[in-house]
């Protein structure tokens, strides 16, 4: 995958604030990341280039192995981005309350500001968050404290479906059966793909009988 100059200035100004928390850059996925118990944590960098500006979004978040070993037996994933999906992923933008907020860059000094901004964030919240939701019991509250609604620690709330529910069995939440029924009539709402439909059913029957070791 090609790296635009931009990109390489931006892990320039970046690489050494990651390294000091153990991230690694792999700028062929345009992410830094590190491995945690179960899993990795990334922060992934994402460049729109226009005329006279370069927009960067900023997202983070994590893998739960256990969850995605589960979950990519029956998502419709391509099979060579299956051991780099994500559980749970969200920009800055939407951890801090504003879904639309993206850097907006034109110069050198803008690009040094917006990087310091950056480190800011994650020093005073977003290390803290990905520690705390890469534990299996927060990752269940995360996706499950409110079935009824969009999970916004989530894009692809299909796939929040299958991923809240094996998070639930593997966490021995109570509500597991509750939230059978309650993803089983928000999926008929988000798509209407009988083949989804089947792979859901399979995936709980799975998980009715499934027993981890």
């Amino acid at each position: 995958m090609t790296i635009t100059p931009f990109e390489t200035n931006l892990y320039q100004h970046l690489a050494p604030f990651f390294a000091e928390h153990d991230f690694v850059l792999l700028p062929e996925k345009k992410q830094f990341r590190r491995a945690s118990t179960g899993g990795f944590q990334n922060i992934v960098l994402s460049s729109v280039f226009y005329i006279d500006d370069t927009i960067l979004d900023v997202n983070f978040g994590g893998r739960n192995d256990q969850v995605e070993q589960i979950a990519q037996q029956f998502l419709n994933n391509q099979p060579d981005i299956r051991l780099d999906a994500n559980t749970f992923l969200l920009s800055i933008g939407r951890f801090s309350g504003s879904h639309y907020s993206r850097y907006k860059i034109h110069s050198r000094e803008a690009l040094t500001d917006v990087c310091e901004k950056i480190e800011l964030f994650f020093n005073s919240h977003g290390f803290n968050f990905l520690e705390s939701a890469s534990v299996l019991s927060a990752l269940d509250q995360l996706l499950n404290e409110d079935p009824n609604q969009p999970c916004q620690y989530v894009y692809n709330q299909t796939h929040r479906c299958y991923k809240g529910l094996i998070a639930a069995r593997l966490n021995h939440n109570p509500h597991f059966d509750g939230l059978v029924d309650t993803y089983r009539h928000l999926l008929l709402r988000l798509t209407q793909n009988p083949y989804e439909q089947l792979h859901f059913e399979r995936l709980i029957a799975y998980l009715q009988h499934y027993s981890a070791n």
